[in-house]
């Protein structure tokens, strides 16, 4: 890889000494605040008959630069979908004169100047060549509360009960802020990020090149709020929970408590800021199971029922300085640091377990005695009875997190006005957390039937460098760049088990162990954007080196697995008139396996289940393609947008019998899936004081292959709901109304229940104070629905398992907001690059 980031570094600076003098640049911002608008469009035509000479795209960040431009007079009109075009005259020149033309500010349309002046809150939703952008102050339910409350009211994102995150159906995305990558878990990320921090939300469903080529739906990228001025900006935001409506004879109550603060400083050359934010956030709920297995012409049924609550604490803080000696020049430091825990109590009683010698002529097949359960409610449906038992069982698993975090940025600008970009990022994650599993008699729980104790450490350090270079070429922008990501993940497992007897504590062989993973990736890519008349293009291609190791101690076993892989890219952009929009996209991902998924030997996660494994798993790859329409009318918008996706070496959950009464749950590749949908989404304004945002997507998704020798082939038809509306009242009042709804779908092995959500909040300002108040209802139930509420089963030939996990519902919340001025326009903190995907 050393040739390649030699040649790298060679086009950089022979393209650079080739720079001509004979030049247009630009920046192209939001005249209302500042904001850059990237990839708008811009072309320079002859004054005398308005013919085109030069063209093409700003980069990411608004940037414009046309070169080789003639003797002769022009004028330079600047385009970008929402936004009145905008229009320089006057530029004579000889044909070695550049012209440096600073900011150019583009006015927003009816749309957004509705909601930017008269409302501050509504949705302003733009679509650009490779990304559709949403205003994150539109979805009030989640002031006060964290990311994952805002994006799931985005089309194609749904929430389920567990609270993983789908984007168009599958989890697979990466989480990006401000534009960094965060190649973790993005569903504990968006936990802990505050909403009130967030001002724009952007879907990437067919990223670029210079991308991550990670995610199978693409990346979410978060961005702060911004602003242009000097001086302090201050936020403050607090957030309390009223007391449980229903208790669901959970042992403790929930407490929902908590604030975050961010103050920016800028001036000059100097732009300081730091963030705070501290968050409680439990919920309660209860777990009501039923499980049988049939092994040996014995059926084993042990119908369960309890608590399955999440005490969640997080607290961390966050520190960057942007120093910029000069226009061409920025220096940035930042450092993040803190620590989360999350409590899982799932204290459980299993009545009347016992097992039933019955003839495989007279078996109905297990799900068959789940219907025979619901009916009379008796466990025992035939055949000899061997024996029964009822016992309690206590299970608490606790997951830490202490970590460091350290980034060091640079940007350099040329005279040219290419830009060379280089970051170095340090991370340092101290992961893991003991369980505790107690089988207790029942009703007299103080004697002990068995007691396990397992634990885990796993320390976790990445290094992540990147370069990246940008410059105008010929009428087209062109950026390459080289990346190189290192991770080194052990982990040493203790299981024990307790001999009541001799009273003491036995290693259990079977699930104690160590792991280590270590990764290398060395990615180099390059693409070119620009315009052709009415036409936006963007091409690139990516190509990455992985170098993968997992070794186990018992038995001392390495596994290796090496990758070349080429990752093309291409995103198009059509004006077609009178307000209407084409677009159209390809692009191909990856999803890596975390060191979770390929531990090879079970964990104990509760008393019937293990989790395990594949220290094999093959990563998967993804075909991304898609095509859309968007129509603007008056204040009014709306899009449609078809794709399909192709995912080889899929990867699924799958569950197998351990024995008679533990299931084990195994990662493993399953074959290839494809889904096939629509996704829809449409701002409208009714009235003056009614606004409504509905998003929806609908698609059919299908697995072919094989689990553990079984032939599977599944395919369902899934939709997703998220709306919101909005009517404003007087005296600076507003409530808005939302629902969160995901259709039932079937899995690899069975299928999971419908879930939604209802809300309503209320909010009133106070302008003058600067202070702004909200009243939240959450999971909207009153007893006559069944919100916050999914069942998941799973049924094969020898055993049943079906889950219904209900979650608390009617949650009250009040929130209490304190801003002074605007933010900066570079407050960008880091966040994790490697660690939160483990936790």
């Amino acid at each position: 890889m050393g040739v390649l980031l030699s040649l790298f570094v060679w086009l950089i600076w022979t393209q650079h000494l080739t720079a001509q003098s004979s030049f247009v640049s630009a920046q192209v911002v939001d005249q209302q605040g500042e904001q850059t608008l990237g990839f708008a469009s811009a072309s320079l035509h002859k004054m005398t008959d308005s013919v085109v000479v030069a063209g093409g795209l700003a980069d990411s960040s608004g940037l414009i630069y046309l070169e080789n431009i003639p003797a002769g007079s022009y004028y330079l009109e600047v385009r970008f979908l929402g936004y009145h075009p905008a229009r320089i005259d006057a530029l004579e020149t000889d044909g070695s004169r550049g012209f440096e033309l600073g900011r150019i500010g583009l006015q927003p349309t009816a749309a957004l100047l509705e909601e930017i002046e008269i409302t501050g809150q509504q949705s302003r939703s733009i679509h650009q060549i490779d990304r559709q952008v949403y205003d994150a102050q539109q979805f009030q339910a989640a002031k006060g509360g964290t990311a994952t409350d805002l994006i799931k009211n985005l089309p194609g994102v749904s929430v389920n009960a567990e609270g993983e995150i789908f984007v168009r159906g599958t989890t697979g995305f990466i989480l990006m802020i401000d534009g960094r990558p965060v190649q973790t878990d993005a569903a504990t990320m968006l936990s802990q990020l505050p909403a009130n921090a967030v001002e724009d939300i952007e879907i990437l469903t067919t990223p670029s090149a210079r991308f991550d080529p990670d995610g199978k739906a693409g990346i979410i990228n978060l961005t702060t709020r911004k602003g242009a001025a000097d001086g302090v900006y201050l936020i403050i935001n607090g957030l309390w929970g009223l007391p449980s409506i229903e208790p669901y004879d959970n042992k403790a109550a929930s407490r929902r408590f908590g604030g975050d603060m961010t103050l920016n400083y800028r001036k000059d050359q100097w732009d300081l800021s730091l963030g705070l934010d501290y968050r409680r956030n439990d919920v309660s709920g209860r777990r009501e199971g039923y499980v049988n297995t049939w092994i040996n012409h014995v059926l084993t049924e042990f119908p369960s029922d309890g608590e399955r609550s999440f005490d969640r604490e997080t607290y961390t803080g966050r520190a960057s300085v942007l120093y910029e000696p000069s226009k061409r020049q920025t220096f940035g430091l930042s450092v993040y640091a803190g620590k989360r825990t999350q409590f899982r109590t799932a204290d459980i009683l299993y009545a009347y377990q016992q097992r039933s010698r019955i003839s495989p002529a007279s078996f109905a097949g297990p799900e068959a005695y789940w219907t025979l359960f619901q009916q009379n409610q008796e466990v025992f449906q035939g055949g000899e009875r061997i024996d029964s038992l009822t016992y309690y069982n206590e299970n608490l698993r606790v997951r830490r997190g202490d970590f460091l975090i350290g980034a060091f940025d640079h940007t350099f600008t040329f005279a040219d006005q290419s830009q060379l970009q280089t970051s170095l990022l340090y991370e340092r994650t101290i992961l893991g957390g003991p369980t505790d599993n107690a089988n207790l008699a029942w009703p007299q729980v103080g004697d002990s039937l068995q007691y396990q104790f397992n634990t885990n450490d796993n320390p976790l350090d990445g290094w992540r460098f990147k370069m990246d270079y940008q410059r105008k070429l010929k009428g087209t922008n062109w950026s390459s760049g080289y990346q190189y990501r290192f991770l080194s993940h052990p982990g040493d497992f203790l299981y024990l088990e307790r001999d009541f007897e001799q009273k003491t504590w036995i290693t259990n062989p079977e699930f104690t162990n160590r792991i280590e993973l270590k990764r290398q990736i060395h990615a180099l890519y390059s693409q070119i954007s620009g315009q052709h008349n009415k036409l936006s293009y963007s091409v690139g291609l990516r190509l990455e080196y992985m170098d993968r190791t997992v070794a186990t101690a018992s038995p001392d076993t390495t596994y290796e697995l090496r990758r070349f892989s080429p990752f093309p890219s291409v995103n198009l952009l059509y004006d077609l008139g009178k307000g209407w929009t084409a677009k159209g996209g390809y692009s191909r991902r990856i999803q890596r396996t975390t060191t979770f998924k390929m531990t090879p030997f079970p964990e104990r996660e509760h008393s019937e289940t293990l989790e395990q494994g594949d220290a094999e798993l093959l990563p998967e790859f993804i075909d991304v393609v898609e095509l859309g329409l968007v129509k603007q009318f008056g204040d009014n918008s709306v899009f449609a947008t078809a794709y399909y996706r192709h995912v080889q070496n899929v990867i699924n959950r799958v569950n197998t019998i351990y024995n008679d009464s533990i299931l084990n749950r195994i990662y493993t590749n399953a074959g290839t899936a494809q889904a096939i949908g629509i996704e829809v989404g449409t701002n409208l304004y009714p009235t003056d004081f009614w606004k409504l945002y509905l998003g929806t997507n609908v698609y059919n998704y299908q697995i072919e292959g094989t689990l553990f020798g079984d032939a599977i082939n599944t395919a369902n038809t899934i939709f997703s709901i998220n709306a919101n509306t909005d009517f404003s009242l007087p005296y600076h009042s507003s409530v808005q109304i939302g629902l969160n709804y995901l259709s039932e779908r079937i899995t690899a092995q069975g299928r999971d229940s419908r879930f939604y959500n209802p809300s309503l909040v209320l909010r009133k300002k106070f302008p003058q104070k600067r202070i702004s108040l909200s009243l939240q209802w959450q999971q909207m139930d009153l007893g006559l629905l069944e919100s916050n509420e999914q069942r998941i089963t799973t049924v094969r030939d020898n055993f049943f398992t079906t889950t219904n996990y209900v979650y608390e519902v009617d949650v009250l919340l009040i929130g209490i907001s304190y801003q002074l001025n605007q933010a900066s326009d570079k407050m960008k903190f880091i966040d994790s690059e490697f660690g939160k995907k483990e936790f």
